[in-house]
């Protein structure tokens, strides 16, 4: 299974490392899915990293490191640039749905937003996907 797992999980999964979304990136780095990344969402997580609210849980010379790691580690692809048939009442969300469509992964996110659109495209909180790694491997 693919997915494109949303920088809000990933932040949050690096502020608990006990947390729903810290056991979705756990299974990733297992093997369990694959997880889809692209230069657009890898700068909004730099960028979201740099905020000033979390400067006291992440350094910022482990920001890099972090960036790396996602694009060496994760399935680095181009953004597309296809108009959307489904978009986001947020338009910032809309790159992550095109990004999902075009390469036939399930959103993970904690975003109303884009948990909003459940009905049209594959998307998932955090806990919503991990039952549902659970299931395909039962």
């Amino acid at each position: 299974m693919r997915a494109v797992v949303d920088v809000n999980v990933i932040i949050s999964a690096l502020l608990n490392r006990n947390g729903t979304p810290a056991k979705v990136i756990q299974a990733w780095l297992q093997g369990i899915f694959e997880i889809v990344v692209s230069l657009k969402l890898l700068e909004e997580l730099e960028r979201a990293l740099k905020y000033k609210k979390l400067q006291k849980y992440i350094k910022m010379s482990e920001i890099a490191e972090l960036i790396e790691f996602f694009r060496l580690e994760g399935s680095l692809v181009e953004d597309p640039q296809e108009s959307l048939p489904i978009s986001s009442k947020d338009p910032d969300d809309d790159y992550i749905i095109s990004l999902a469509l075009s390469t036939q992964s399930v959103i993970v996110s904690g975003d109303s937003h884009l948990l909003a659109l459940s009905d049209e495209i594959p998307v998932y909180s955090p806990i919503d996907f991990l039952e549902r790694l659970l299931t395909s491997f039962s």
